[in-house]
């Protein structure tokens, strides 16, 4: 056991999985949605009985609501739920967000989906708990929403710790403690293990991560093919993969809430030049330039607009300019009175410096 606990002292890796995350944004934006059982998907009635949900805040869930089921049987298990159509160009937005924040703790982040990814912390001095309480605290800075992370020494077990304490939890599994939470867990919640497989497990009497552990790994092979390898480590808890870093930058940017509805165009222009002086500093650092600018825009109604100019070649990074850019496609969303409850400015369409210095001169 202290060799196990020495070859994985050093390892820290987070998982982090925004709870219930395209319901979540939706509630954020729309407050009157979070009191009632709110279901992201095709309102059933208006698409004749056809729609799948992509996800359900917890109301809906308590009434057996879950996400990939079919939007008809979902009200028909939750009759007074509201539908809201699924906003992806919004959550991808909001998803580049989170991953802003997650490049302020390591270079090492493996994206699963919009809502959902590994980190590697290893670098970090501090204790993974303590980080993994930070993140989530920047994230609810940034976002105002919440997640669940776990942490541990390796990705499965940091995943089953995100999963062990939602909503809005931290879990931390250490190299002292894996084993027998390794024992107690349900067969079901093994990574891979779908419906026919519990079955299978049903069979052999299989209930419990102990279960499993008390088969060799030929007997697993046996009875699951290659399968019976991952099953074999999982119940030892030990994983060998590492974070991999697959993220493509395509975006930088910055968002802006106000308490009290802005309505004076001076005070629009000051916050697009503080958000401009932010994103071009973050651009700066990272040696990022930008062909699209983005502005976006949310009314006192929660209503949401989002424009963008594309160019040629790279916006020039001078926060002044920027700002001035900002504000004339403002003042043309809103030529007459307004009352803005956000405002966001990003850059997409990003590239390194380097890259665009070569594209823009060497035509040989």
């Amino acid at each position: 056991m202290a060799e196990f606990l020495q070859a994985v002292d050093d390892r820290k890796i987070l998982h982090v999985d925004l709870d219930a995350f395209y319901a979540q944004v939706e509630m954020r934006d729309n407050p009157a949605l979070k009191k009632v059982p709110l279901i992201i998907g095709r309102d059933p009635d208006l698409h004749h009985g056809h729609g799948v949900v992509a996800t359900a805040n917890y109301i809906a869930r308590k009434a057996g609501v879950h996400s990939a089921m079919g939007s008809s049987e979902a009200k028909r298990l939750c009759p007074n739920a509201v539908f809201v159509a699924p906003d992806f160009d919004k959550y991808r937005s909001v998803s580049a967000q989170i991953h802003e924040v997650f490049a302020e703790f390591t270079d090492k982040v493996e994206p699963v989906a919009l809502d959902e990814a590994y980190l590697d912390v290893s670098q970090s001095p501090m204790a993974g708990a303590t980080l993994a309480a930070e993140l989530r605290h920047r994230i609810w800075q940034e976002t105002k929403l919440t997640c669940s992370v776990g942490v541990s020494y390796n990705k499965v077990l940091a995943k089953l710790g995100s999963e062990h304490h939602k909503p809005n939890g931290v879990t931390v599994i250490g190299a002292d403690v894996a084993l027998d939470f390794v024992a107690a867990l349900p067969i079901k919640d093994f990574r891979g293990v779908g419906k026919k497989s519990q079955e299978k497990f049903e069979k052999l009497g299989i209930k419990t991560g102990a279960d499993l552990r008390a088969l060799s790994q030929d007997e697993l092979r046996v009875h699951f093919g290659s399968f019976g390898d991952q099953l074999y480590w999982q119940a030892r808890a030990t994983h060998f993969g590492q974070v991999k870093d697959h993220r493509i930058r395509q975006s930088v940017g910055k968002e802006g809430t106000f308490e009290f509805p802005l309505h004076d165009r001076s005070a629009v222009l000051a916050t697009f030049k503080d958000l401009a002086t932010k994103v071009v500093t973050n651009m700066e650092t990272k040696h990022l330039v930008g062909r699209t600018l983005n502005i976006k825009v949310r009314d006192d109604d929660f209503n949401t607009l989002t424009r963008s100019i594309t160019q040629a070649n790279p916006f020039q990074l001078d926060p002044d300019f920027l700002a001035r850019k900002a504000q004339s496609i403002f003042d043309d969303l809103y030529p007459d009175d307004f009352a803005i409850r956000l405002l966001g400015l990003t850059f997409s369409n990003v590239s390194p410096q380097a890259f665009q210095a070569l594209s823009l001169f060497d035509y040989d």
